[in-house]
């Protein structure tokens, strides 16, 4: 990143209380950008540009939080609600992309940055919610009647969603146990951050080394050319196999050498060391916290202000899916271990599975995923279906918007428009995968919609594709059309986010229905209609047969058995860690991840959880703690939504209709309203989970 003079010019002085005021001058983050949207001047930042921003962001906001504490006017909405949700613009737009850029290019030095302001923060939080001055003043607005009567519907949504936030994070607690809470929650996020950046070096650094071609068999040219690039790029000679964030790596479906794919299994699921110490010591320190707000363990307390509300409704939902699960992996297993011992495999192995389970795929199915790869280009998956299905349902058209520099030089930049002309924002796409760049694929805001402040969304979607040599393109798994199309379902809740408030915008809902409106985007993926378009073969430009795209249909549940009980044994071991009562220090985390396991009737010799212990970013620094059921009871309303989207279609309404009428009940809504009573708004009833057990073959 380069420099370029911008800000304010005024020289650095000092403070009321003689401290050295940070020195903003020529800094890009100072003042809001004057490109399209407010799109950051990236092509301007440097690294040390971002701690005094940090330094006078957070001063800003001690100074407002005085402000709102100590004014003697009667609270209001305007007074009260909005400086607490919105915060300083300064803090808002440093963290903003700081925490964007860390995650996807995060050097050793923006990685000490990170580990010197994420303290500050917390304590910025603990400033917030548990200064008595402060909660005395929502607690008075919530309270009075008449104040609350004269809000808008969003208002009180936001008013009552804010006391709620104060009285969970100790609002209420003596003064003595806010100095508690406020320790615990120091060193917690300490952690979090150290586990964050372990786990990253762990992902590199578990990366296969190999320099015998014949250790290639089976990878296509497009995988051979990633792998070379990868050593290129570690100064390496042969080829590199990197990891992806899951325990199945994507290329242990066709690597024929067992030897290779044993070990680039075991280097997967065998990641860190350091990191198991930290989950338990995390997992206790938030069973403390939780014990001292008054809650039985931390996930009582993680679902207190979610749509599952308490701890019984998340576990009636594994126990309805665990057992039909594991039947069929079992059935799965059997089908696999005897196309394996076809080829004198006898003792099958996880690191087989994946292998074993695409020739079923193949020969009982006749779904080829190898055949399939030169349909599916990238850049042609983005434009001609991710994007063209925006259009067609909802109307958007994006244009690419070449002369803007993005967060990174891989990084496209798209202008966002409804048909008609209006402007939406920006959408902003980071797909391949490098070293600095942490695993899994995400999506975040720059900027967010809201009418009163007269802003538009800034929204990016991050993702870790396999970068091919120069000049050739890149292919995506089905998997990753998937992944695509699901980040984007994230991209368009903020897209279409239509509310007057910055803090109720996109995907400012509960944790646990986040995932909904990027689940239903996946049901477009392969759809009629919108895969003609996209899936293309590289060289001849022919649509991929539709045989085969029906074959895919049809075998959808094939490895569904695998693919539930993946999720399921990540999901249950996050509950667990947070099951934990307040006095328990797990001196095993393996042996425990291990009993909780079997406990579940999850364990299974061929199955690993989706993610282990040691390296699940999603619980122990990703903001899904005691919340990774999330994405199966997000499912239940997204499999309901998908069958109430078939049903209007069936019914002969235009597409463009019914997605424009979602948009309006569910996306539009934002955090500006109750999504449960949205939805029945759109359904007319409650949501009802057989449409997900029929998806996922568990009835």
């Amino acid at each position: 990143m380069t420099s370029a003079p911008t800000g304010p010019s005024s020289p650095a002085g000092t403070d009321e209380h003689g401290q050295e005021e940070p020195d903003l001058r020529g800094n890009p983050l100072a003042v809001p950008s004057g490109l399209p949207h407010g799109l950051p001047d990236f092509a301007a930042l440097r690294t040390e540009h971002f701690l005094p921003a940090f330094r006078a962001g957070v001063a800003a906001q001690k100074a407002l939080l005085e402000e709102v504490a100590t004014s003697t006017a009667p609270p209001s909405f305007a007074s009260v609600v909005l400086p607490l949700e919105d915060g300083d613009p300064l803090l808002r737009r440093v963290s903003r992309v700081f925490f964007h850029l860390v995650a996807t290019d995060g050097t050793s030095e923006m990685q000490a940055v990170e580990a010197e302001v994420t303290p500050w923060l917390t304590a910025l939080s603990d400033a917030v919610f548990l200064d008595p001055r402060l909660f005395a003043r929502v607690d008075a607005l919530h309270g009075d009647e008449t104040a609350r009567a004269a809000l808008s519907a969003e208002e009180r949504h936001l008013l009552e969603r804010l006391h709620q936030r104060f009285v969970l994070r100790g609002a209420r607690l003596d003064p003595e146990q806010k100095e508690t809470l406020a320790a615990l929650n120091q060193e917690i996020s300490r952690l979090e951050t150290r586990f964050t950046q372990q786990a990253r070096a762990d992902l590199k650094g578990a990366s296969v080394h190999l320099t015998d071609a014949a250790q290639l068999a089976g990878l296509d040219a497009g995988q051979r050319s990633a792998a070379r690039e990868a050593a290129i790029d570690a100064g390496l000679e042969g080829w590199l196999l990197t990891l992806v964030l899951p325990t199945v790596q994507r290329l242990l479906p066709s690597l024929e050498d067992r030897s290779v794919r044993e070990r680039l299994y075991r280097a997967s699921a065998e990641r860190g060391t350091e990191t198991w110490d930290l989950a338990a010591q995390i997992a206790e320190l938030r069973s403390r916290k939780a014990a001292l707000l008054g809650f039985a363990d931390f996930a009582s307390l993680a679902v207190a202000d979610r749509t599952a509300a308490v701890p019984e409704a998340v576990e009636e939902l594994f126990a309805a899916t665990v057992g039909p699960a594991m039947r069929n992996v079992e059935g799965e297993a059997a089908r696999i271990a005897a196309r394996a011992a076809r080829d004198g495999v006898e003792d099958l192995a996880p690191w087989d599975w994946a292998f074993y389970e695409a020739r079923v795929r193949t020969e009982e199915h006749a779904v080829d995923e190898a055949a399939l790869q030169p349909y599916f280009v990238l850049e042609r998956v983005i434009e001609d279906g991710v994007l063209r299905a925006a259009g067609e349902v909802y109307g958007l058209a994006f244009t690419r918007r070449d002369d803007l520099t993005g967060p990174h030089p891989q990084a496209l930049v798209w202008e966002v428009h409804r048909e008609d002309g209006e402007e939406v924002g920006l959408f902003i796409g980071d797909y391949f995968t490098r070293d600095a760049k942490r695993g899994g694929a995400w999506m975040n805001v720059l900027s967010v919609r809201s009418r009163a402040e007269g802003t538009r969304p800034i929204v990016m979607n991050t993702l870790n594709i396999s970068r091919p040599a120069p000049g050739e393109p890149a292919f995506v798994t089905l998997d990753e059309v998937r992944t695509l199309f699901h980040e984007f379902g994230h991209a368009l809740h903020a897209l279409l986010s239509d509310v007057e408030h910055a803090s109720a915008s996109g995907t400012a809902v509960p944790r646990d229905v986040v995932e909904f409106p990027s689940q239903v985007n996946e049901m477009w993926a392969l759809r009629p209609g919108i895969v003609e378009h996209y899936a293309r073969h590289v060289d001849t430009g022919e649509p991929v047969p539709a045989e085969q795209l029906e074959r895919v249909r049809s075998a959808a549940l094939w490895g569904e058995g695998f693919a539930t009980a993946e999720y399921l044994a990540a999901a249950v071991l996050d509950w667990r860690w947070h099951r934990l009562p307040g006095d328990t220090r797990v001196e095993d985390p393996r042996a425990f991840e291990a009993e909780q396991l079997e406990q579940a009737g999850l364990a299974h010799p061929l199955v690993a959880p989706r993610y282990r212990t040691g390296y699940f970013q999603h619980t122990f620094s990703g903001g899904y703690a005691a919340g990774y059921y999330s994405y199966l009871w997000a499912e239940v309303f997204d499999a309901d939504s998908v069958a109430w989207f078939e049903e209007q279609l069936a019914a002969g309404r235009p597409v463009r209709e019914v997605g424009e009428e979602f948009a309006r009940a569910i996306l539009a809504i934002g955090g500006s309203a109750d999504l449960l009573a949205a939805y029945r708004g759109l359904r007319g009833r409650d949501r009802e989970v057989t449409p997900l057990l029929e998806r996922r073959g568990l009835v």
